[in-house]
């Protein structure tokens, strides 16, 4: 059985160590934080022991989980591949691009495993959509959350926004061509509200928007292809879909111009299909196990946390020259306007 630690107990952290000690697959060895009050409360909730020291912990565990901030990602997650332990790292995998190159270099080299904690790719709704999607030709992202401190040393494009310009990627197989991109901040020193568009090589457009100046939580993305429109609310989460049925195109026009009877019933099929009421956050940590058991590639692996921070840096890039002189809220010693 895979033993697990969990470095990092705070918001995150905390859901960490309470997935990892109720899954079968894996055994919670203990947990490690900085703040040692709230790394004993965690560790007395789950039964296992907190450790002082880092190094301790890492000789205990095969594997770890890491959700300490990120601008720490790089040095804790190298110290854990160092010592031969996997790594589940939080997103984004780091808080440049050097820091995450250098992760998922040295992983390679000792051959050990590394995912990247984007938890949207194991939302039921995602999951479900992704079963339909192909070459989809437009994909249209809302993630709108209400103002809150934490979170707001790095701008909303790295908070928000790469959860869903990594479902993009994941989504449309093709690179990216062209990004534009424009946010301000509002209530922050960093980026507040954000849009990007993402042409790729195929022709796919994205157009993913991302805020947390907003009085609901949105969590929106919607899919457009030749035969189907998939509009997915990760919140709920549900999953609709609407595929034309195969109807001759004689048929079809027929019916736009009303010269025989029949609506949109008549032409597409509507599907809300049952979705899987597991946990994301256990469904990703059971696929970490699995990657790690099996000696095979992570649904997310480091190479997907690199690529989606590639795409999140060259939208704050555009930003901060849109702005003109000062933060565009990088965050994290991220450098990404040198």
């Amino acid at each position: 059985m895979l033993r697990i630690g969990v470095i990092g107990v705070g918001h995150l952290g905390r859901h960490h160590a309470r997935v990892a000690a109720e899954l079968p697959e894996c055994m919670l060895v203990g947990v490690h934080d900085a703040d040692r009050e709230r790394g004993a409360a965690v560790a007395s909730e789950r039964g296992v022991r907190a450790f002082d020291d880092l190094d301790g912990l890492l000789a205990e565990v095969d594997a770890a989980a890491v959700a300490v901030p990120t601008i720490a990602h790089h040095a804790v997650a190298t110290r854990c591949l160092d010592r031969g332990v996997h790594v589940l790292v939080e997103k984004p995998i780091a808080s440049t691009l050097e820091e995450a190159r250098d992760i998922v270099s040295q992983a390679r080299e000792r051959g050990l495993t590394v995912q990247v904690g984007h938890s949207e790719r194991f939302n039921p709704a995602i999951r479900a959509a992704l079963s339909v999607l192909a070459e989809p030709r437009f994909v249209e992202a809302h993630r709108l959350g209400v103002f809150a401190p934490r979170g707001t040393d790095v701008a909303v494009v790295l908070d928000l926004m790469i959860h869903d310009i990594d479902l993009v990627l994941a989504t449309v197989r093709s690179d990216v061509a062209r990004i534009d991109a424009v946010g301000v901040p509002v209530l922050s020193t960093s980026v507040d509200i954000a849009n990007a568009r993402l042409t790729f090589e195929d022709g796919c457009v994205a157009n993913v928007t991302a805020s947390r100046v907003s009085r609901e939580r949105v969590r929106k993305i919607r899919f457009f292809q030749r035969d189907a429109y998939v509009s997915v609310d990760c919140s709920r989460p549900m999953v609709q879909i609407f595929r034309r049925k195969n109807v001759p195109p004689e048929t079809l026009l027929a019916i736009s111009r009303g010269e025989v009877p029949g609506g949109l019933e008549s032409i597409v099929d509507y599907e809300e299909p049952p979705l899987d009421t597991t946990e994301p956050l256990r469904l990703q940590l059971r696929s970490f196990v699995r990657a790690v058991e099996g000696g095979r590639r992570p649904e997310v692996d480091g190479a997907d946390g690199l690529r989606a921070l590639e795409v999140a840096f060259e939208i704050l890039r555009q930003i901060g020259e849109r702005r003109g002189p000062g933060p565009a809220g990088g965050g994290g010693g991220a450098g990404w306007l040198a």
